[in-house]
This record gives C-alpha cells, structure tokens and sequence, in this order.
C-alpha cells in the first residue's frame, strides 16, 4: 500500500480539500476517497488556529472511518484533552491549567465548537481514541519525536484500537511521571532548555528558555545548529555544544515522518530517514504531504503542497 503522510493542518480546511484533490483523491458524499492502493496518514494537529476547525476533523474523522485514513494525536489534540478533563484530586481544576496563555492557544476551537457542548465533549472523546504513534512496519509515524522508549512505554500502556483511560491521563499529565515524559516526548519532541539570562520568543510571542531541536541531526556539535527557532532569532541561542544529555540515537531502519515543526522554505528531508512535514500552514504557509510508494530512504521529489 502507498501512503500520503500529511502535515498539521490547525483548522485550514480549504487548504486540505486542495491538497486531496491534487493527490487525485475524489470527493466522496461525506468523505474522500484515495486512488486505489492508497492511504492518507495525518499527523495530528488538526485543530486551533485556523477558521474551520470543525470541518477539518469532520473531514479526518469520516476519512478514518471508511478506511481511507489513519491519524496520529498532536500536541494539540493532547492538551485539548487536559484541557476538558477534570482533575480526579483537585475540585475545579483540570489536567491542562487553564492559564491565560492556555486558553489563548485554545480559544478558538472552544469559540467554533461551543466550550462545554456536546460536539466539544465528542471531539475531546475522539481526540482520546488517536493513536500517539503508529508503525506500519516500512514507515514509521509520530508528531514530534520516535524515540523508541516512549513508544514502547505508550504503546504498553495503550493498546491497539483502545483510548486513554483516566489512570494514564493523570500520570501524562504529572511533570515528572514516565506517561508524561512519554508524551512530551512524542507529542512535543525532545528540548533543551537554554542556559541562564538566554530565551527566545516562540511562533505565538510567548518567552521560552525550553527550546525545540532537530533531534534527528544527531552529530551537532552546536546548541544553535540544533535549535529550531527563527532565522531572525537564531542569535538568541548561544553557540555552544549541547549539553552533554543530548544524545538523540541515529535514525536509521524505516522513514520517520513528523509535523510540529513550523518549517519553512521548499519541502525536503531532515535526513534520508526523517521527512517534517509541518511547514506552516497555520501561518501563511502550504499543507505539505509525503508521497511514500515503497523507498526506504526518503526522496526530495516525492512532496507535494497546496495553499
């Protein structure tokens, strides 16, 4: 089977419908179909941001349940999640605080779907169905990071075809519990935070001294080489080696495909291995796909892009 591996999409519908039909998939009633032998493959944030958020899982969801496609859970899916599950030993609080900078982040999905609505309690429900993780045997599939650990770890804890229950909810939303070190890991990849008097500001304006890396360059010798930050903000990061506990492994056996990123430039591999396809569709940018049909090392003609 081929599969188009497809980067985060934050509510952009029209930008989807684009890139279906110029990967020759036919609207279909309430769904879209795939040429024969195909599978599309979304990698998770699918919602805040974007005007047509509701649309955008419709169209997913309907997908996943003809056949036609498979889903990852974001690091969006993830907090939208926290964000509406009551905390099982705190009256009134929530697994994801609602703090201001949260519930900017979020407020839009609330504000399209009707905080506390039936659709709003749906969704969240679904979200908990996505798989963190999945590996199809030639292709592997994650938001942010495949760091083996925390797959088995998840992958031990949920099973196949099964949602989060509360146990594992608490503990991947507990700082320093493997679940949430597990989470964070895959759903948000692997950080470094920045010596003292050093931050950054992130695609939203937000301070942060806990920077993104490209985990997959694995021989970096530089802090900066190795961040992901803005062009214009790559000052920021002081030229450094990494500390001494960034040791991501080498990638090699099947492709790695991941999102998260906010990429920009033309589409093309980080290595031979590990394709982001998150470049920004939030933020002006095109949805992005990843035409696999069988290679076992990645190929820059093989991306394909609207909007």
């Amino acid at each position: 089977m081929g599969y188009d591996v497809i980067g985060d999409i934050h509510g952009h519908a029209a930008k989807l419908e684009a890139l279906l039909e110029r990967l020759g998939y036919a609207r279909r009633a309430a769904s879209w179909v795939p040429p024969a032998g195909r599978q599309a493959i979304f990698l998770g944030d699918l919602i805040d941001r974007g005007p047509e958020q509701t649309k955008v899982v419709r169209i997913v969801r309907t997908m996943i349940d003809a056949g036609h496609a498979r889903c990852v859970m974001g690091n969006h899916e993830f907090n939208a999640i926290g964000y509406a599950t009551p905390r099982a030993d705190s009256q009134g609080m929530f697994l994801r605080r609602h703090s201001p900078k949260n519930i900017a982040q979020h407020e839009e999905f609330l504000r399209q779907v009707g905080a506390g609505s039936p659709l709003h309690r749906d969704l969240v429900a679904w979200f908990a169905t996505l798989p963190p993780t999945l590996d199809l045997g030639a292709i592997r599939v994650v938001h942010a990071w495949w760091h083996q650990p925390h797959v088995d770890l998840v992958a031990g804890r949920i099973g196949p075809g099964t949602r989060m229950d509360e146990a594992f909810l608490h503990a991947a939303f507990t700082p320093g519990c493997p679940e949430w070190e597990a989470m964070e890991g895959l759903t948000k990849g692997l950080e470094i935070l920045l010596p003292d008097g050093h931050f950054f500001l992130d695609h939203g304006g937000v301070p942060r001294r806990r920077v993104r890396t490209r985990w997959w360059l694995h021989t970096s010798r530089s802090l900066r080489d190795v961040a992901i930050v803005g062009e214009e903000q790559r000052d920021r990061v002081p030229e450094i080696p990494p500390p001494a506990d960034f040791a991501p492994a080498p990638v090699s056996g099947s492709p790695v495909f991941v999102g998260h990123y906010w990429l920009t430039g033309a589409p093309a591999p980080q290595t031979s291995h590990v394709a982001c396809l998150d470049y920004s569709a939030a933020k002006g940018g095109p949805l992005v796909a990843y035409r696999w049909d069988g290679e076992a090392t990645l190929d820059p003609r093989r991306f394909v892009q609207a909007g």
